[in-house]
């Protein structure tokens, strides 16, 4: 679409009119002399007597036209490109601690897996499906760790989702501390929607701030925790699910307590978190503008040049053919006297 940036310069349109008829005519005070035999001159060198040719104003104002559309900045409009801008911080904390590689879960073939490859397979397609969050990974053993900062590359988190590995962040479960590292994280971030999913299958052994104060202080600052627990509530020892712990933390920071014995379970969690944190995208249009003054402004150049050329070739002209009376008044005058 085309549209003028500055639409009011056509005002500027009958500014030569006015000018024209306001402003006082140019005044010649030029010396004139007086010749009595001027028609026998003009027949000496055979011009006639034309009529007065038509004023070439209309020239001038075709030029000054298209001066008048540069000045304008014409703008060719392109089509809109949209752009969706996050409205949640959603962060993934996945335990990596020693009892995710216990194979209780079963794979997309049917065969069995550890915990922590059917957790990439189910979360990856839940990323995969976030687009309009920016999502952050914290992974957490002995100790969190952060593995991907907040981004709206899901492809990249996905990516380094994979590439964890069982015990690569300690043997030990420490979820109260990477609940704290997310709230940090979380931390100057206007993000009207904040939400915690935490996914672990242990219960916290290794912490220095107990997950539920961590949770008190994530509702505090108005961050929601998910938590997921993974695995059989029966196991004891290290790997033993602390369940009451899970659900006090979901139910303190306002979110909701998962239990996924298997992988079909883990799913389902994943397409019930997809209907309780709904996806609100915000999108932002902008149309490119191309600029277009300089096509009426070369139109204008290459116009005032060509109506020129006329004017200096008549001007050639006219000194050829003054030199031709130049010569002939002179024979006149040989031949009276």
């Amino acid at each position: 679409m085309l549209t003028f940036a500055h639409i009011w310069i056509f005002v500027l349109l009958p500014l030569p009119w006015l000018a024209a008829a306001v402003l006082p005519a140019r005044v010649h005070n030029d010396t004139a002399l007086r010749v009595p035999f001027i028609d026998r001159v003009k027949q000496a060198s055979g011009e006639s007597s034309p009529a007065r040719k038509p004023t070439r104003r209309w020239k001038q104002w075709l030029v000054w036209i298209f001066l008048l559309l540069s000045l304008a900045r014409p703008q060719w409009i392109e089509p809109p490109v949209e752009k969706q801008i996050p409205t949640r911080d959603l962060l993934l904390i996945v335990d990596l601690s020693g009892s995710m590689e216990a194979q209780d879960f079963m794979d997309s073939e049917g065969n069995k897996t550890d915990r922590l490859t059917a957790t990439k397979e189910v979360v990856g397609d839940f990323l995969l499906r976030r687009e309009g969050d920016r999502v952050g990974l914290v992974v957490f053993g002995s100790a969190p760790f952060l593995q991907v900062p907040f981004t709206t590359d899901l492809d990249l988190c996905h990516q380094l989702l994979d590439e964890t590995a069982v015990r690569m962040a300690g043997p030990s479960t420490a979820l109260g501390d990477a609940i704290g590292l997310g709230i940090s994280l979380f931390t100057d971030r206007e993000m009207p929607n904040k939400t915690i999913i935490a996914l672990t299958d242990g219960n916290d052994t290794a912490s220095s701030v107990p997950p539920i104060e961590a949770a008190q202080i994530a509702r505090d600052r108005g961050i929601t925790i998910h938590t997921i627990a993974m695995g059989n509530p029966e196991t004891i020892g290290e790997e033993k699910l602390d369940e009451a712990a899970l659900k006090n933390v979901a139910k303190t920071a306002g979110g909701e307590y998962f239990l996924a014995l298997n992988r079909i379970g883990l799913e389902r969690i994943y397409s019930t978190l997809n209907e309780l944190e709904t996806r609100e995208i915000k999108t932002v249009s902008h149309r490119p503008r191309r600029n277009l003054f300089y096509w009426p402004l070369a139109i204008a150049l290459a116009l005032s040049a060509l109506f020129s050329i006329p004017i200096r070739t008549a001007a050639f002209a006219t000194g050829s053919k003054r030199l031709r009376v130049n010569f002939r008044t002179s024979k006149l005058k040989v031949m009276e006297s």
